[in-house]
């Protein structure tokens, strides 16, 4: 089985809505990894898709959880790596 096949990440639309004279369609990525009995689906959400008067304009979604959960996750890796390095230079210095 291809990596391909099992992976894939791609941009989705949703189901237009039409507000007043506006048609709206949400966008987002979607992650899907395939299993031989079903698969497992992530979305995110990353525009709306504005129409009106036979013009489109795209407004990126800010996603402020994945930012905040990628930003966590630097600041543990960057404590984790300074943590190790002065629990060596300890060690170091009490050999």
């Amino acid at each position: 089985m291809q990596v391909k096949n099992v992976f894939q990440w791609k941009t989705v639309s949703g189901e237009p809505v039409l507000v007043n004279d506006m048609t709206i369609t949400p966008q987002s990525q979607a992650l899907v990894f395939r299993l031989p009995r079903g698969a497992f689906v992530w979305h995110r959400p990353t525009a709306l898709l504005v129409e009106q008067h036979g013009q489109v304009k795209r407004y990126r979604i800010l996603d402020a959880t994945r930012i905040l959960q990628m930003g966590l996750l630097a600041a543990g890796i960057g404590i984790s790596i300074i943590g190790r390095r002065v629990f060596a230079q300890r060690k170091e210095h009490h050999s």
